[in-house]
């Protein structure tokens, strides 16, 4: 069966700006992640997989918490887990309640590592956000995003 051009022209706007969504998060995703890398050698993952592990108020998710957070696969996760683990910035830890839950914690090694990547994230945002976006255009497009990503 052919696809009909016409049924879904690519100039319609929902798919304009979608693609641009797509492209600024990947530009900014790849600029801040070869300065991360440069500045920090940290990877962009690892910088996510500590900053969510920071956010939780025990400093440890679940295995599949994490995969949820960063959208990985299951399996990623778990090998992006052991290299972080390998580096010390973070540790697998039994789960009280259910023995085949294991949590994910971050440790001092991993959130001294976190805070050093912290001033280069801040300082990047700083550049790609503040001087290019208000305050108040920032806080629309945060409020716009975060409708965009609610549970329905």
């Amino acid at each position: 069966m052919a696809l009909n051009l016409n049924a879904c022209p690519s100039g319609d706007e929902k798919v304009v700006l979608f693609g641009l969504l797509l492209e600024t998060n990947a530009r900014l995703a790849k600029e801040f992640g070869t300065e991360l890398e440069a500045k920090c050698d940290l990877p962009l993952a690892w910088f996510d997989v500590l900053l969510q592990l920071r956010r939780n108020e025990f400093g440890r998710l679940k295995m599949n918490q994490i995969a949820e957070a960063i959208v990985h696969s299951t399996g990623g996760t778990t090998r992006l887990i052991d290299r972080l683990e390998v580096a010390g910035y973070v540790k697998r830890e039994n789960c009280a309640n259910d023995r085949r839950a294991i949590y994910v914690a971050i440790t001092p090694a991993g959130n001294a590592k976190l805070d050093e990547a912290l001033v280069v994230h801040l300082a990047f945002l700083d550049n790609s956000l503040a001087t290019r976006l208000s305050e108040p255009e920032r806080t629309t497009l945060s409020d716009l995003l975060n409708k965009l990503i609610a549970v329905a």
